[in-house]
């Protein structure tokens, strides 16, 4: 048995490689390819699966840690705020789809068949619309937010539509009361999931993340997710609503990006094996003898559905745009469909003709959703533009897809917009102070942090999360692509290497500091794409030079002289041997450093060119900003006044040397005194 199940998944993975592959080569998504992969294993193909019923349960597994790792992207607190799409939005989708195809369907079948076709074409396909909008960086965008409301809306749907069947059938006895007992049961039972997640989970997360074992949180993980998952199914919900339950109760923990992390393989692996068990289901034969029969019922289904949607997301009061977004992504059948599908033949309300034509169209209507979601945004312009003349109409022919973000580009986190942030990595000495000076300098910040112990002690006073910052994940979470500085202040060299390059890849913009111990790991972090690393051997050794120095009494200009030497022959000799590499490291160690004018310094009151400052400092004036203004074509006439800021462009040596410029006389006094 073991043997055979291995053989079936070794068939499907080996198929899927090449299947996929084509797939790309003419520009078609991985699903479509997954799903053309279980069609040809299905056993009116090729046959190659005799046994699918460990496809099946893997598949169910795979649907089930695909919701999990949704939950863990949310929050309690952003589920509530999307009670009102999830409630409102979600009930108008379900009740006007059902109506729709009860009327469509009602004069031909009857009311008994109308109603099992209205509930079996209502439900959308979750595993499809979320993967997808995943790859595509639309989850947090408002269709991806209302899609995932009304998906989760009909996850709870399926409950009565299980207690209907057998009582349209007319075989069991269904009544009110028993309806409600059941859904008594189910809220019962989630708010207990929910309070466990609440009280008991934190304790539970927090004894595991201090064991350091990557082993442990794994399998903690996983039971978290197929335990609740497992109840919810007994109770007559989805293993789906199930897993995500428990990634919700795992996202208000500050551990879970690692956990959320860890999960990911699997995921991917499951829920392509859902697809290709979608795929399975298809009878070639029949598909081929009644091909426009299933492709006017799928084309019929999607219509359906999008003019069903249009007004249920309207209600939301979204933009016409969103709208027509959300009605495109949720037009295809879902996979509790053929479940309800096969409890409808089981209880004789479907042919077997009927049956196999609801299975063909409603695959038919799977393959097209990537085409569909990818068509949406030039159905939208084409409406907005051409049908309604509305002023949402783009500039472009091309909408944006998160026309809506074009505002706020950030990424929300725990209701912070994180944009031209700084990340600062590890919370040690320097972590601290780092934080200390960018809240002192009103800079928004987000630490990371690997102890748990540290961040419970600071998560009520500090933005900390708990993460291994190496993953792309955790930098996602953490805004990587859309910070400003990164600073790593870790002591450990393998996880910096990672966390350079993956947030080097995320933001090509970001400017990234590097605290490392040794000099001989100068280059190599240069190399990975670090713009800035500071040596603490190095450095170290400096600072004690200097104070030997200034104990014999030597002069400070002096000490400061043979420092700057030192600094160029090391630093200057680590860009060196990468000037053949990059243009850029060849060029001078050019830096922007922003100057306050003080009250009664030398540069207050005067121009630019009464300064000279490229002529007698060395410095060039990139910018002025006078209060709320900025100047950023400053001329020699530009004048600069007590409290402007002047940004200068220069080395770090000249710009050192022209700070005086910009001090008061009393602050250049008690400078130089200190130094003394």
């Amino acid at each position: 048995m073991e043997e055979l199940i291995l053989r079936e998944i070794a068939v499907l993975f080996l198929l899927s490689i090449l299947v996929v592959i084509v797939c790309h080569r003419f520009r078609l998504p991985s699903i479509v390819g997954f799903l053309l992969t279980g069609v040809l294993c299905g056993p009116s193909a090729l046959g190659l699966i005799p046994n699918k019923e460990a496809v099946d349960i893997m598949a169910e597994v795979g649907v089930a840690f695909l919701m999990f790792t949704i939950g863990m992207e949310l929050s309690g607190k952003e589920l509530v705020r999307m009670k009102r799409p999830l409630l409102l939005g979600g009930s108008a989708q379900v009740l006007l789809t059902l109506a729709a195809v009860f009327g469509l369907t009602f004069w031909w079948s009857g009311m008994r068949l109308g109603l099992v076709y209205g509930c079996m074409v209502t439900l959308s396909s979750t595993a499809i619309v979320l993967s997808l909008l995943q790859q595509k960086g639309q989850m947090d965008s408002p269709q991806g937010r209302t899609c995932l409301a009304v998906l989760i809306f009909q996850d709870l749907a399926i409950v009565p539509m299980v207690l209907v069947l057998p009582l349209l059938s007319g075989g069991l006895a269904v009544d009110v009361h028993s309806m409600g007992m059941a859904a008594g049961k189910g809220v019962l039972t989630i708010c207990g999931i929910l309070l466990f997640g609440k009280f008991v989970l934190p304790k539970l997360m927090f004894s595991v993340v201090r064991t350091r074992s990557r082993e442990l949180m794994l399998m903690t993980t996983l039971g978290l997710c197929l335990t609740v998952a497992l109840i919810t199914y007994k109770i007559g919900l989805s293993l789906a609503l199930g897993a995500f339950l428990a990634g919700l109760m795992l996202a208000e923990s500050e551990y879970s990006l690692n956990t959320l992390e860890s999960m990911l393989p699997f995921k991917e692996v499951f829920s392509s094996i859902f697809f290709m068990s979608v795929g399975m289901l298809l009878d070639v034969e029949f598909f081929i003898t009644h091909v426009h029969i299933v492709a006017a019922v799928a084309a019929a289904i999607v219509a359906v559905k999008i003019l069903a949607a249009l007004p249920a997301v309207l209600l939301l009061n979204y933009s016409l745009r969103t709208v027509i977004l959300v009605a495109f992504s949720l037009a295809q059948v879902g996979e509790f469909s053929f479940v309800l599908a096969k409890s409808a033949l089981g209880l004789k309300l479907l042919s077997d003709e009927a049956y196999q034509i609801f299975l063909a169209s409603s695959i038919l209507t799977m393959v097209l959703t990537p085409l569909l979601l990818n068509a949406a945004p030039a159905a939208a312009s084409f409406v907005l533009c051409r049908v309604i003349h509305s002023k949402e109409c783009p500039a472009l022919p091309d909408a944006v897809e998160h026309e809506e973000e074009a505002e706020d580009s950030g990424i929300i986190r725990d209701g912070r917009l994180l944009k031209d942030h700084l990340i600062i990595i590890g919370f040690g000495i320097g972590g601290k102070l780092m934080a200390q000076g960018a809240r002192a300098c009103g800079i928004p910040y987000i630490i990371s942090e690997m102890n748990p112990d540290t961040v419970a002690r600071y998560r009520d006073s500090e933005p900390i999360r708990h993460g291994d910052a190496s993953f792309p994940l955790v930098l996602e979470h953490l805004g990587a692509s859309t910070a400003r500085a990164l600073t790593i202040l870790i002591s450990d060299p393998a996880g910096g290497r990672g966390i350079i390059a993956n947030a080097r890849a995320m933001n090509p913009s970001l400017r990234i500091i590097v605290r490392t111990r040794y000099l001989g790991n100068l280059q190599h972090y240069r190399d990975l794409g670090a713009d800035e690393v500071i040596p603490e051997e190095f450095e170290t050794s400096l600072e004690i030079f200097a104070r030997v120095l200034n104990h014999y009494l030597v002069p400070r200009q002096i000490i400061d002289e043979h420092i700057d030497a030192i600094r160029r022959e090391n630093y200057g000799m680590e860009r060196r041997l990468g000037m053949g590499g990059n243009i850029m490291q060849s060029l001078p160690d050019l830096q922007l450093a922003a100057f306050h004018v003080e009250e009664g310094s030398p540069a207050a009151g005067k121009s630019i060119g009464e300064i000279q400052m490229r002529k007698e400092h060395g410095v060039t004036a990139a910018g002025v900003r006078h209060d709320d203004a900025i100047d950023s074509s400053p001329s020699a006439q530009t004048l600069l006044l007590p409290g402007d800021v002047v940004y200068l462009l220069a080395t770090q040596e000249k710009l050192t040397a022209a700070a005086w410029l910009f001090r008061a006389p009393e602050q250049e006094a008690v400078k130089k005194e200190h130094v003394a």
